[in-house]
């Protein structure tokens, strides 16, 4: 693991503990305070601390090697994560709305003391946290994900604390159930993003914010490039962006593949954070093929599957 990974992790690590004893102490003073949007907020947390634990372990398991069972690593581990994740979450957000929908009909007084304490002892606690990760929230998009994660966080905690206010000098006890729905769908919102991200990263989808021509049109940009085709844009994981594609070349490049593709490969990790590439240079047999090859099933021969089929 590099120094700048070592550094994030440990980072990650401390927004880490201070979210799940964030976590911790919503739950409680949820129950003790009888604030539905306390414990809703408290759900909210753990779709944050889960969030910050795909991005750790994304950073483990990107220092694992490669083998011969996976020659991409262990990395689709985070995608998998996210969508268990994500479906879990998504029925605990129905759940809060549920809730805060016959807590609506039928207020409950709350104890809003507690309820106040408990809010802004979160909001402190994800402030910190986010003040932790922003530092590399810039040139990490992993870190960035996590940090926005924990800055909505700390909006919902505003939220509670409003509402707490609210309460405690009106005695409007319907804000409570208000103020849960409101994180209902915030949860609902953010776990319906999720397993939409996980479900396109699983079905090879083009990473988010890019698209093909985009791609295509800023490596015929670059001089010795004359055409591209045959171009496969994909994410491993929400971190690591593969593409694979036919170039073909101007002749007076032939002598100078090396330096050529050294360039389309920096400039592609520059523009796009698109770190892992396989590239064929002047294939004849293509030349003027579609942007986008199509693929299509093929009968398998028997014999390469190790054994004869009767």
């Amino acid at each position: 693991m590099s120094l700048i990974d070592s550094t994030i992790s440990k980072r990650l690590i401390f927004a880490i503990a201070l979210t799940a004893i964030t976590l911790v102490a919503e739950v409680i003073g949820g129950i003790w305070s009888n604030s539905l949007a306390l414990l809703s907020d408290a759900g909210h947390v753990f779709l944050d601390l889960f969030a910050l634990l795909l991005s750790l372990g994304a950073i483990k398991l990107a220092a694992q090697p490669s083998s011969d069972q996976h020659s991409y690593g262990l990395h689709r581990a985070e995608v998998l994560a996210s969508l268990i994740n994500g479906l879990t979450v998504f029925l605990l957000a129905l759940g809060i709305l549920y809730e805060g929908s016959k807590r609506f009909i039928s207020p409950e007084e709350v104890k809003t003391a507690p309820m106040l304490i408990i809010a802004v002892l979160g909001l402190i606690a994800n402030l910190m946290a986010a003040k932790a990760l922003h530092g590399h929230s810039h040139d990490d998009l992993n870190v960035r994900s996590a940090f926005l994660h924990v800055l909505g966080d700390a909006a919902a905690s505003v939220g509670v604390i409003a509402g707490a206010i609210l309460m405690r000098y009106t005695g409007w006890y319907q804000a409570d159930p208000l103020i849960s729905i409101a994180i209902g769908l915030l949860i609902l919102v953010g776990a319906g993003r999720l397993l939409r991200e996980a479900t396109h990263i699983l079905m090879e989808g083009v990473p988010r914010g890019l698209s093909v021509d985009q791609v295509a049109e800023r490596m015929r940009a670059i001089e010795g490039v004359l055409d591209v085709h045959h171009l496969n844009l994909w994410a491993v994981c929400s971190h690591i962006f593969a593409l694979s594609a036919h170039i073909e070349i101007e002749p007076a490049y032939d002598g100078l593949r090396s330096q050529l593709l050294q360039r389309i490969e920096h400039e592609l990790q520059h523009s796009f954070h698109i770190t892992h590439t396989t590239i064929q240079v002047d294939c004849s047999a293509c030349n003027g093929g579609p942007l986008i090859k199509d693929l299509s099933h093929t009968e398998r021969n028997s014999s390469s599957c190790g054994h004869v089929h009767t």
